[in-house]
C-alpha cells in the first residue's frame, strides 16, 4: 500500500499523509526501501541519513491546521556539494573532509522547514565539473547519468525518490536531468541564498530541482519559495516561442534535430506564437565568455585546493584550474561586460512574453566511456543567470530520454512551469526518435 502512494504525484502523497492514509514515517521508509533495492546498480547515492533519522514520529490520522506543512513526508536527495547536518560533504573529491557537516545549507533547512525528509546525499562529480562519479543511468547502466548532479537526476530517473537538489554553473543539471528523463529547473541566479553549497563561481553558481514531471517541479518550487500555486495558469495567448537549434554550438543527434522540428507544431498544438531565435552570434560570444568567467572565478575560488592537493585532485580539474589562474582579470571584467550588454539585448528581444526553447543536451546520453557529455548548451544561459526549465517526456527507438529546455528571464518562472506542463503531455504522447544509425539496444532494466 505504502508503494502505491510512493508513486502518486508530490501533491497527491502530501494530501494522503494531511488526510491521515498513511504517516509521514511510513512514506519515507518505503522511499528508503526503494533506495536500497536498487542502489547497488543505481550508485546514485553517496551517504544515507539514518532510517529513522529525520524522519517525522507521527502515530497516524490526520494532521490538524497547525501542523500542515506543504512537503510533509516527501523524501529529498541532496547533492553532494550541500551541506546536510549529520552528514559529511565530500564533493566527489577524495582531498575533502570526512567530518560531517554541523548545520543545513540553507536550501536544506527550507526543506526541512517545509516538512521534506532528508534521504542522504547523492554523488556528483568532483567539485562539481567533469569527472564523472559511479553514477549509471538509469534507462541504459552502459551510459552516463550526465554531471555533475549525476546522482541526484538518476535516483530521479529510476524512480527511487521524487524531489533531488542539484546545482549548476555550466550545464551541470540541464543535461543530466535530460539524459535521465526528469524535470528539472535551474533558479536564476542570485535568487536563493546558497550559504551551504560548495559551488565553484560565485556569479554563475545556482540552485536546482530534479523531479518526476514538470507538474511536481511547479509543486515543488511554489512551496520552496512561497508562491501561490494560482500563479501558475496556463501562458498568456501573448507568450512566443523563440526556437533555438543549438547547432551554433554543437553537432545535435539525429534525434534531437527530428524532436526540434517538431517545435513548431506543437506551439501551434498549444496556441502559442512561434519563431526562429536569430541570436547566434551573442550565443556563441556568451559561450565563450561562460569559459573564461567560470575558470577564473573557479581558480580563485579552489586556490587553497589547488596549492595543497594539486595532484590529487582530478586532471580535468586540474585544467580547469591552471586554465582559470591564467586569465586575466581585466579579460575577465571585459566578459563581464560583454554579458550585461547581452542581458539587456536579450530582455528587448523577449519582451514580457517570450521563452526560449531548445536542446537540453546534444541528444541521448553518450556511452559512459565517452564522458559525462557537453555543457556548451547551457552555458550561454547561465552565464546571463537566467531561470530554466527541462522538460521530458521524448525517447529515441532505444528507449533512451531527449529533454527541451525552456528559457526565459527572470520573473518568467511561472510562465516556463505552465508551458513546461503543457509542453510534457504532448513529448509523451510523440512517437520515439530514430537514431538513423546502428545503435546498441536498451538494457533490460533490473527494477
Amino acid at each position: 500500500m505504502t508503494s502505491t502512494y510512493r508513486n502518486r504525484g508530490i501533491s497527491e502523497q502530501v494530501t494522503a499523509v494531511h488526510n491521515g492514509d498513511i504517516t509521514a514515517a511510513e512514506l519515507a521508509t518505503a522511499v528508503r526501501t526503494d533506495i536500497s533495492r536498487y542502489e547497488n546498480q543505481l550508485n546514485a547515492w553517496i551517504a544515507l541519513a539514518e532510517v529513522n533519522n529525520p524522519l517525522p514520529d507521527l502515530s497516524g490520522g490526520a494532521l490538524t491546521p497547525t501542523e500542515f506543512r506543504p512537503l510533509e513526508g516527501v523524501s529529498i536527495g541532496v547533492k553532494d556539494i550541500i551541506d546536510v547536518a549529520g552528514l559529511p560533504t565530500r564533493s566527489g573529491s577524495p582531498v575533502t573532509s570526512d567530518a560531517p557537516a554541523t548545520t543545513d545549507a540553507a536550501c536544506v533547512a527550507r526543506f526541512r522547514e517545509l516538512g521534506a525528509v532528508i534521504q542522504g546525499k547523492t554523488v556528483t562529480t568532483e567539485f562539481g565539473y567533469f569527472s564523472p562519479g559511479p553514477t549509471v543511468n538509469p534507462w541504459d547502466h552502459g551510459r552516463t547519468p550526465g554531471g555533475s548532479s549525476s546522482g541526484s537526476a538518476a535516483a530521479i530517473g529510476a524512480n527511487t525518490i521524487a524531489v533531488a537538489l542539484g546545482t549548476q554553473t555550466a550545464g551541470s543539471l540541464t543535461r543530466p536531468a535530460s539524459f535521465c528523463g526528469a524535470a528539472g529547473m535551474v533558479l536564476a541566479v542570485g535568487s536563493t541564498p546558497m550559504a551551504g553549497v560548495s559551488g565553484l563561481s560565485e556569479t554563475l553558481d545556482a540552485l536546482g530541482l530534479l523531479t518526476r514531471s514538470v507538474t511536481d517541479l511547479a509543486y515543488v518550487y511554489s512551496t520552496f519559495t512561497g508562491q501561490d500555486l494560482e500563479g501558475i495558469a496556463d501562458p498568456s495567448p501573448k507568450s512566443t516561442l523563440h526556437i533555438w537549434h543549438g547547432s551554433d554550438l554543437l553537432p545535435l543527434a539525429p534525434q534531437m534535430q527530428d524532436l526540434l522540428r517538431e517545435i513548431p507544431r506543437l506551439a501551434t498544438d498549444l496556441g502559442v506564437d512561434h519563431e526562429d531565435l536569430d541570436w547566434n552570434d551573442h550565443v556563441t560570444t556568451l559561450a565563450d565568455d561562460h569559459r573564461m568567467v567560470m575558470g577564473y572565478e573557479a581558480a580563485q575560488t579552489m586556490a587553497a585546493v589547488m596549492t595543497e592537493h594539486e595532484t590529487e585532485l582530478s586532471p580535468q580539474l586540474q585544467e580547469l584550474l591552471r586554465g582559470g589562474a591564467g586569465i586575466k582579470e581585466q579579460d575577465y571584467r571585459e566578459a563581464l561586460t560583454r554579458r550585461d550588454i547581452s542581458r539587456r539585448a536579450l530582455e528587448r528581444l523577449l519582451g514580457p512574453g517570450g521563452v526560449i526553447i531548445g536542446p537540453a543536451a546534444q541528444g541521448p546520453a553518450l556511452n559512459r566511456d565517452k564522458g559525462t557529455g557537453s555543457p556548451d548548451l547551457s552555458r550561454a544561459w547561465q552565464l546571463l543567470g537566467l531561470p530554466v526549465v527541462v522538460v521530458p517526456g521524448a525517447r529515441s527507438t532505444t528507449g533512451m530520454p531527449l529533454g527541451l529546455q525552456l528559457i526565459g528571464l527572470p520573473g518568467s518562472e511561472q510562465r516556463l512551469l505552465a508551458l513546461g506542463q503543457d509542453l510534457e503531455k504532448q513529448l509523451r504522447r510523440l512517437p520515439s526518435f530514430s537514431e538513423h544509425t546502428s545503435q546498441p539496444t536498451l538494457k533490460d532494466l533490473t527494477w
